[in-house]
């Protein structure tokens, strides 16, 4: 059964730091792009950051660039996002997705999603 399973976040406050990780199961994420995507309530999903199926190439919106690290562990089947200097309009519910072709923003072109991970910034 492919599974991706989102962890790591929570409350934190405004300039705090936290690291989600995306875990996969029943495939192995070697041959995958992953992307970061986040729903705020009352607004549309969008992208935050993905990376290429080697870590070669790795993207981000304007709104996190210098704040956000996107990395891959193939070899723990696990792909991480480091979210420091964190603001309160990061908050949202954070989702990893998969899919087999070239790194990309765009959500519709991932085929398999997390169930998402809720991170609040907050003081």
């Amino acid at each position: 059964q492919v599974q991706l399973v989102e962890t790591g976040g929570g409350l934190v406050q405004p300039g705090g730091s936290l690291r989600l990780s995306c875990a996969a199961s029943g495939f192995t994420l070697d041959y995958y792009a992953i992307g970061w995507f986040r729903q705020a309530p009352g607004k549309e999903r969008e992208g935050v950051s993905c990376i290429g199926r080697s870590g070669d190439s790795t993207y981000y919106a304007d709104s996190v660039k210098g704040r956000f690290t996107i990395s891959r562990d193939n070899a723990k089947n696990t792909v991480y996002l480091q979210m420091n200097s964190l603001k309160p309009e990061d908050t949202a519910v954070y989702y990893c997705a998969a899919h087999e072709g070239r790194a990309t923003m765009y959500p519709g072109r991932y085929d398999y999603w997390g169930q998402g991970t809720h991170v609040t910034v907050s003081s």
